[in-house]
C-alpha cells in the first residue's frame, strides 16, 4: 500500500476508532495505545477482499480492547469528559453542550456493556444494526432487542435523574 493511501486511511478513521475505544475503556491513554495497535494490525493484515473496511476496522479495535482486557486484568478507569472552548462567544453554548454530553455519557455508563457498546456503535459510529451484529457476533434480532432495551433504560435513567427528554 502506498504511503498516501495509508495516511488517508488513518486520517479518515482514527478519530472514530479512538472514540469507540474510549467509550469502552474510559481511559484516554489506553484508547490511544489501542487505536495505534489497531491500525498497525489492520494495516499488516488488510486484505483487498474486505467489502466494508470500516466495519472490519471496528472489529479489529474491539478485538484489541478485549485482548487487552483479558491479558491485563486491570480495572478500567473512568475519566471525566473535558471539552475545550476556543472563544468567549462559544462559552454558554459550549457549557450547555458539554453538560448535555456529560449527562448522556454518565447515563450511558450505567448501562451494561453490551447495550452501551451497541448504542455507541449505532449512534456515534453510525454503524448499521446488521454491521453491529456481525461485529459483536450476535443475531440481528438480538442487536435490535438490546438497542431497544438500552434506549429504554437510558431514557428511564435520565427521567429519574431530572433530565428533560423531548
Amino acid at each position: 500500500m502506498d504511503d498516501k493511501i495509508l495516511s488517508q486511511f488513518y486520517m479518515r478513521y482514527s478519530r472514530e476508532i479512538y472514540l469507540y475505544l474510549y467509550s469502552m475503556s474510559h481511559d484516554r491513554m489506553l484508547s490511544e495505545d489501542l487505536m495505534q495497535e489497531t491500525f498497525m494490525k489492520a494495516l499488516l493484515s488488510l486484505y483487498d477482499q474486505h467489502a466494508n473496511v470500516r466495519a472490519w476496522l471496528y472489529m479489529v479495535a474491539r478485538n484489541q480492547f478485549y485482548d487487552y482486557k483479558k491479558t491485563s486484568r486491570k480495572q478500567v478507569h473512568y475519566e471525566a469528559l473535558e471539552d475545550t472552548l476556543h472563544t468567549e462567544e462559544d462559552l454558554i453554548a459550549g457549557l450547555i453542550s458539554s453538560e448535555q454530553k456529560r449527562s448522556l455519557y454518565f447515563a450511558l455508563s450505567h448501562l451494561d456493556s453490551r447495550k452501551r457498546e451497541i448504542l455507541v456503535l449505532q449512534y456515534y459510529s453510525e454503524l448499521s444494526q446488521k454491521e453491529i451484529a456481525r461485529l459483536m457476533h450476535l443475531s440481528l434480532e438480538n442487536v435490535r432487542v438490546l438497542a431497544y432495551r438500552g434506549k429504554r433504560e437510558l431514557k428511564k435513567y435520565l427521567e429519574e435523574n431530572g433530565y428533560e427528554i423531548s
